[in-house]
């Protein structure tokens, strides 16, 4: 079974129809006002946003936003405990990949259309990105990221990450990338070198 969903499950057995209907009110914008109607449950509302994309197991800032909103720390708790086994799931390469997104993220700035493009995110997506995420250029830059990743699959690497920014004439932000993964890959190193003691 998908541990994402089997989290989501229990988040929605732990929330009470008035902060079902709380979570409605906050998704006005971004879910239709049919589908809306048609939430009875979380688990009726968390599979319209993964039908929109708008939640994934890499993607979670809006389900943490939301449950943040109803103060229910104890449910943020738990998706703390599933990123922190999915980071620890993660392929090598994965969580390198994690590590060159939030690198950019934190880096890139009003360019970040630029790269999208040439990532090859179409400019409706890139509309869609901007609609979803008006004042957060972090999470316009992660989503495009995203996008990016579900799209080239296994050939989504860090190589080809830095190589597109030095296309895009982000050299400042390729060495920072580039920074991060070499002091990942010798601190690898170190661990797994280090004596048992």
């Amino acid at each position: 079974m998908d541990p994402f969903l089997v989290l989501l499950h229990s988040l929605s057995a732990s929330l009470s129809s008035s902060e079902v209907t709380e979570l409605k009110f906050l998704c006005h914008g971004r879910v239709g006002k049919r589908k809306l109607e048609r939430v009875q449950c979380g688990l009726d509302l968390f599979s319209v946003l993964l039908e929109q994309n708008d939640l994934d197991p890499e993607n979670t800032g809006l389900l943490r936003e939301l449950l943040a909103s109803l103060r229910r720390h104890d449910l943020l708790q738990r998706l703390d405990n599933f990123e922190a086994g999915a980071t620890s799931r993660a392929s090598p390469g994965e969580a390198d990949l994690r590590a060159a997104f939030d690198v950019i993220c934190d880096n890139v700035g009003r360019d970040w259309r630029r790269l999208a493009r040439q990532l090859n995110v179409s400019d409706t997506k890139i509309d869609g990105i901007e609609e979803r995420y008006p004042r957060n250029l972090s999470e316009r830059v992660r989503e495009s990221l995203r996008i990016w990743k579900n799209s080239e699959k296994e050939n989504a690497t860090v190589a080809h990450l830095v190589q597109v920014l030095r296309s895009c004439k982000m050299n400042l932000v390729a060495d920072l990338v580039e920074e991060e993964q070499r002091a990942r890959t010798s601190q690898n190193e170190s661990g797994s070198m280090s004596p048992l003691t």
